[in-house]
């Protein structure tokens, strides 16, 4: 397959990369902008100050026009700007500028006398910010991520897209469900795609303090993404392109839970080259978000270098490389019944971007990205494997992807064309060892009241009632969790033996795509055609139409938008193999691999309506309708109480809900944005993959997943005194609360859930809340009728007690985590000492969960485990920045 792969790409790249001997730009996603600044003979105007700045994000570049009157900024995240050019002696110029691509930009700035009129007078302020697109989406600078008060190790990233992204919903470990899927979210990190996990359980993270700035998409998809489109996230990093001297910073912090590390970033360039590097490092005794409020066996570390190296030897060709380099090492979390478990997990990440631009001309661009990237996650059991319960487990996989995405922009009057293609392959390699440790978990007999009879000679069902007990089986009314007979060989305390598993595969993908953005008045028309081809363990090729048109009300400061888009939705990769292989129902119903059948690409449909809207100088709002039809719909079936999941595919899912951010512009130093989402995730068995799931089987029918949460809503505001001095900042977040899947709430099936479990959760019969040494075995009344169940952390709507009908419904009222309301606080300030020069030194706090709420993400889910949220959590910095 791979040799197909490169007689593929190899002429595509050959075809696309044509030579010239001969306006510079930047590489990715960013633009550039070159020009030259005028008086009114045309003569020259030296040391003109050039100010580019987008009044929303914060974001801000400027630079001092040379002695012939030229001017160049580059590595500029797209966006709308407001570009002024200011020199002693005559009028300002100003213009606004919209960035859709990485074709450079040509401006010419003709100063008036001062008391004259300039070339141009635009209006600022929030209208300046409105977007022509038809594509929702949020843009975030590191103006906004350095004073973002938010602590997890390892994962700013995934913290960062949560609290500044309308319809994202948080999940433990830095996971995070965007617009009612689970986790399917690419980056494209400029200009190399990344569609596989990024979560610190999967991966590592690219830090922030990499980051220049993002541009977060939550609309249809353009043609030029594909694989994992709920949301895209086009990273700029930091440069030191054109910085002409030495720039950087050294941070250090410590706080609770042992929390200390560190992050060295240092930059240089000239107009020809520069080069920017970023080292980070943390050690924390609370890695991972723990399945109980405290933290039991949860240290962990990480480290990660990041370089970016520009090379432009002329005004048309740019070269650019990224390497980086990471590794995460954790203990897996222990919760009260699993205190003698030793298990931990490394993480360890390399990749290779190089990348290539050239200009044919002012109008026409391309752009080349090669990639190479691995992620190898090792899984250790304890040494002794008894000591895990109720499984023990490891792994070894790796995941090694290589490709190349390149295009051609042009721009011919009205029309802004891009073509491309996007090629690649992942190799994937697992091993897997897996064995039962706890006679009880998967006992074929339990007693009258449904427990599970933990007696090892006991192999079969048809062998209680000899010993007095039931059988567990599933025509059984008393019986909660079924005996498995697939598990059976690999149950260690019958005798059985470990399950070794191990497999490689390649997935291989082709894409092709064209867009064409037809500017016509107020009028911005995108039309597009994307082909995917994905040829993996199954086969499946894709026609993707995608079309999307925006209007921009001027006189209103209005934008409204509608889009459509197709994609193909491809299965995780990660676990593919095994997960592949054990069948509907997965190994938990099927002998293994009797019934395999694998998981098959599938299909969505989407579309989006929206606005923008600017009231008056300082505030913006912008909110979005979205609904998802999707054909084999993915999602990943946790193992147990590990970090290690499997990919499954349901036969199809409905999606809809709102988005939406309020963002004001910078009121003397103060500036705030509120991002909201609203989702409803509909899910439609059967499901296929996956291996032993956590938690109660579901029922059949459709169901709401645990990525839906009727309402989150952020609220960020942030005040800076004047000259880069102390500043303040606070989030308050609010979570509805997600589905919890398959948890027992009423009758004898409460047993399955352990006393500490059952204490952990504040689990409560009539009002009598279970202890460790009294739980809860059956929740009735006194005339023998079902009680009520309720819990401290959990909405449980069964009702089903006394008189009163069950309310549970899986569709359209399920059992969920309770809402939450939390407060994160930042203090700090840019320049301690109030110095004059170019060397500062600074300090923060940082303050997590400001007032301890004791709430989860999440209980038992099949589809990502038990979390806490962090309990309150205090870090303190001390920088310098020179």
């Amino acid at each position: 397959m791979h040799m197909r792969f490169l007689a593929l790409a190899l002429p595509c790249l050959l075809f696309l990369n044509l030579p010239d001997p001969a306006a510079a730009q930047s590489l990715g996603n960013a633009g550039t902008i070159e020009g030259t600044v005028t008086d009114p003979s045309g003569a020259a105007v030296p040391k003109a100050q050039v100010t580019l700045h987008n009044a929303v994000t914060g974001y801000s570049q400027s630079t001092q026009a040379g002695s012939d009157g030229s001017f160049r900024l580059n590595n500029i995240p797209p966006n709308p700007y407001h570009l002024e050019v200011t020199a002693p002696g005559f009028s300002s110029f100003s213009q606004n500028i919209d960035f859709r691509n990485a074709v450079p930009v040509q401006i010419k700035a003709a100063l008036a006398l001062a008391g004259g009129k300039s070339e141009m007078v635009v209006e600022g302020g929030a209208v300046e910010a409105l977007e022509n697109d038809p594509s929702a989406h949020v843009d975030v600078d590191r103006s906004q991520l350095l004073k973002m008060p938010a602590v997890d190790p390892a994962g700013g990233l995934s913290q960062a897209i949560i609290y500044s992204t309308g319809g994202v919903a948080a999940d433990g470990n830095g996971f995070f469900h965007p617009l009612g899927d689970h986790a399917q979210a690419s980056f494209l990190i400029d200009g190399q795609p990344i569609s596989d996990q990024q979560s610190k359980v999967f991966s590592t993270q690219l830090p922030t303090s990499a980051i220049q700035s993002m541009e977060v998409t939550t609309g249809t998809p353009n043609v030029e993404f594909g694989d994992k489109t709920s949301l895209v996230a086009q990273i700029t990093t930091r440069s030191g392109l054109g910085a002409g001297k030495l720039f950087g910073n050294i941070d250090a912090n410590y706080g609770s839970f042992g929390t200390a590390g560190g992050s060295v970033g240092l930059g240089f360039g000239t107009a020809k080259f520069g080069n920017f590097i970023a080292i980070d490092g943390v050690r924390t005794g609370r890695f991972l978000d723990t399945p109980e409020f405290t933290a039991i066996h949860d240290k962990g570390n990480s480290q990660t270098i990041f370089d970016r190296f520009d090379y432009q030897p002329n005004g048309k060709d740019a070269f650019h490389l990224n390497i980086f380099l990471a590794r995460n090492w954790f203990q897996i979390p222990n919760d009260y019944d699993q205190l003698a478990q030793d298990q931990h997990q490394r993480v360890l990440t390399w990749s290779i971007a190089p990348a290539y631009q050239h200009t044919f001309s002012a109008h026409t661009l391309l752009t080349v990205n090669p990639y190479l990237r691995k992620d190898q996650v090792n899984y250790y059991a304890s040494r002794d494997p008894l000591a895990d319960t109720p499984a023990t487990q490891s792994q070894n996989r790796q995941l090694l992807n290589w490709g190349v995405k390149a295009d051609i922009s042009t721009i011919a009057g009205r029309h802004n064309v891009k073509y491309g293609i996007d090629l690649k392959q992942t190799r994937l390699l697992e091993n897997f060892g897996f064995g039962v440790t706890d006679p009880a978990f998967n006992s074929p007999c339990i007693d009258d009241t449904g427990t599970s009879i933990g007696d090892p000679n006991l192999t079969d069902p048809g062998q209680c009632a000899a010993a007095g007990f039931q059988p567990n089986t599933s025509d059984n009314p008393n019986s909660a969790a079924p005996f498995r007979p697939a598990i059976l060989p690999y149950d260690l305390t019958r005798g059985g033996s470990l399950f070794n598993f191990h497999a490689a595969a390649n997935i291989n993908q082709y894409a092709f795509y064209a867009q064409d953005s037809i500017t016509m008045g107020n009028f911005l028309f995108n039309i597009g055609l994307r082909f995917d081809r994905y040829d993996g363990l199954v086969t499946k090729s894709e026609p993707e139409p995608r079309a999307g048109i925006a209007y921009n009300i001027k006189k209103t400061g209005t934008v409204l938008r509608v889009a459509y888009a197709r994609t193909l939705e491809t299965p995780f990769n990660e676990n593919l193999l095994l997960s592949n292989a054990t069948g509907v129902g997965g190994l938990a119903q099927n002998v293994f691999g009797s019934n395999a059948v694998a998981i098959q690409p599938g299909f969505r449909n989407q579309f989006n309506v929206g606005f923008q809207q600017a009231v008056g100088r300082f505030l913006l709002i912008d909110a979005d309708y979205f609904w998802k039809y999707t054909h084999n719909s993915y999602d990943f079936s946790t193992l147990l109480n590990t970090t290690i999941t499997f990919p499954i595919a349901w036969h199809n899912s409905k999606l809809d809900g709102i988005t939406g951010r309020v963002s004001t512009t910078n009121l003397h130093g103060f500036q705030a944005y509120w991002t909201f989402g609203h989702t409803r995730a509909r899910y439609f068995p059967p499901e296929t993959g996956g291996l032993i799931p956590q938690g109660q089987p579901l029922v059949d029918g459709v169901f709401r997943i645990d990525h839906d949460q009727a309402f989150q809503s952020t609220v960020t505001a942030r005040y800076q005194r004047p000259h880069n001095a102390e500043w303040i900042a606070l989030t308050y977040r609010f979570d509805s609360g997600l589905v919890v899947s398959g948890i027992p709430d009423a009758g004898a099936a409460i047993a399955l859930l352990s006393p500490n479990q059952q204490v952990t959760i504040g689990l409560a019969c009539n009002g009598v809340f279970a202890t460790v040494a009294n739980p809860i075995t059956d929740c009735v009344t006194a005339n023998g009728a079902q009680g009520k169940v309720t819990s401290k952390l959990l909405t449980l709507p069964q009702g089903g007690y006394g008189p009163f009908p069950s309310q549970e419904n899986n569709d359209h009222n399920p059992d969920r985590v309770k809402p939450r309301n939390v407060i994160n606080l930042g203090l700090g300030t840019d320049n301690l000492l109030h110095s004059e020069g170019r060397r500062r030194y600074t300090a923060a706090v940082d303050i997590a969960n400001l007032t301890n709420v004791v709430a989860a993400y999440n209980f038992l889910s099949t589809f990502s485990g038990t979390h806490f949220l962090q309990p309150r959590t205090v870090v303190a910095h001390v920088g310098l920045v020179f």
